[in-house]
């Protein structure tokens, strides 16, 4: 049976007929000319193409009808079967090159912990929901919070996805994660760093190194990852924008991609790029890096040599506690260098439409900005207040 759709066509039977000097008509006379009948045609879910052949065109439209309803109702050639643990051994391979490393590291953990679970063995054809629900009541029962959970639910849904389509071992509707509800939780507040916390954390953080890291993070936004893969090239300093651009592999470059494999263009504080100026006249002219010294450079490739390297690798060791001490020497209260990044898109979305926010952040869902990013500040509490008094004190005045 056919797994995609049905065509049909005229199929020409025997040799093109010659003209009366021996040579063959042209393909414009064969309908006329040449004798035909129709032939529906399909690929079967093992890849072979198939045909039946028939009289007349509406017997051919009759039965291609008839068969792309059965697939449509998702009853076209039962599946390949194929074992949880072959689907995840494939899953990993095929998806290379198509997906982030790091996102395929967390599709292999999702299915390690699921196979584990219920059993390599379990053709993908005999999971059902209920399997899926005891999964999930398994993992809030180890103790895990929702939020982990509900990661594991959406990963998983996303996977059994592709195990329908493009892979045909389940048909339509047999995904068991497709109806199992995230958990709810209470989502924890956003952290916004106001302008006083990050000249407080640009003051004390020491080397010029790291007032350039901060400054990008606060005023233009960028991911911890996406900063320290900036090259000289990438920072424009004629129209004060920074370039989020891919990397090749090459002698003075790592390979690297964006999130979502997307190129964009970010604004430039005036004081950004004085620092970064600073920053390249201190800089090794050999190295095409603005963050990642020569020294940190050979530091990698010889670990890339002896295989300890992955693209999940620290670029800079210990970032995250080195921002700690920073943060506790300006007495700035808890955040992360993320933290900056998700203020500087609030700033943005104070002033700025939307969806020029989303392009800037570089998110490819719209709500993802609006829902992790938009952190409500103190200026918006108060003007939140003194809407309320004003409506309040109106009511008493009537």
């Amino acid at each position: 049976m056919a797994i995609e759709k049905v065509g049909i066509y005229r199929k020409w039977l025997g040799p093109v007929p010659k003209d009366k000097n021996g040579k063959p008509i042209p393909k414009s006379e064969w309908l006329r000319k040449r004798r035909y009948r129709w032939i529906a045609r399909w690929y079967g879910t093992n890849g072979q193409r198939y045909g039946k052949v028939f009289e007349t065109r509406k017997e051919a439209q009759k039965y291609a009808s008839e068969l792309q309803n059965r697939i449509c109702l998702g009853k076209a050639d039962k599946p390949r079967k194929i074992t949880l643990h072959e689907f995840r051994l494939e899953h990993e391979k095929v998806m290379k090159g198509q997906i982030a490393y790091g996102t395929i590291q967390e599709h292999m953990r999702a299915l390690k912990l699921f196979e584990n679970f219920i059993g390599g063995s379990i053709l993908l054809s005999r999971i059902q929901p209920r399997n899926a629900e005891a999964f999930v009541a398994h993992r809030l029962a180890s103790g895990l919070r929702p939020m982990t959970v509900n990661k594991d639910i959406g990963t998983l849904h996303r996977i059994f996805n592709l195990a329908i389509e493009p892979r045909g071992y389940l048909t339509q509707g047999q995904n068991p994660f497709a109806k199992i509800r995230k958990r709810k939780m209470t989502q924890n507040p956003l952290r916004y760093v106001a302008v006083e916390e990050y000249r407080a954390l640009a003051k004390q953080a020491g080397d010029i190194w790291w007032k350039g890291l901060i400054s990008i993070a606060y005023g233009s936004g960028l991911r911890r990852n996406e900063i320290l893969h900036l090259t000289w090239a990438d920072a424009d300093f004629e129209n004060q924008q920074i370039h989020v651009s891919p990397k090749k592999e090459t002698v003075e470059t790592i390979e690297w991609e964006p999130k979502d494999h997307e190129r964009r263009v970010v604004p430039m504080a005036d004081e950004t790029a004085q620092l970064l100026v600073d920053l390249q006249a201190q800089a090794n002219e050999d190295s095409p890096y603005i963050f990642i010294s020569p020294k940190r450079l050979k530091r990698i490739r010889e670990r890339q040599k002896t295989g300890e390297w992955t693209p999940r690798s620290e670029l800079i060791n210990n970032l995250a506690r080195d921002f700690g001490v920073i943060r506790g020497r300006a007495g700035v209260a808890q955040c992360s260098l993320h933290d900056l990044r998700r203020s500087a898109i609030t700033n943005w979305a104070w002033h700025l439409p939307i969806q020029v926010v989303q392009q800037l952040a570089g998110h490819s869902d719209i709500s993802t900005t609006r829902k992790y990013y938009l952190a409500v500040r103190s200026e918006d509490m108060a003007s939140a207040n003194k809407v309320v008094n004003n409506i309040l004190a109106e009511s008493r005045a009537n």
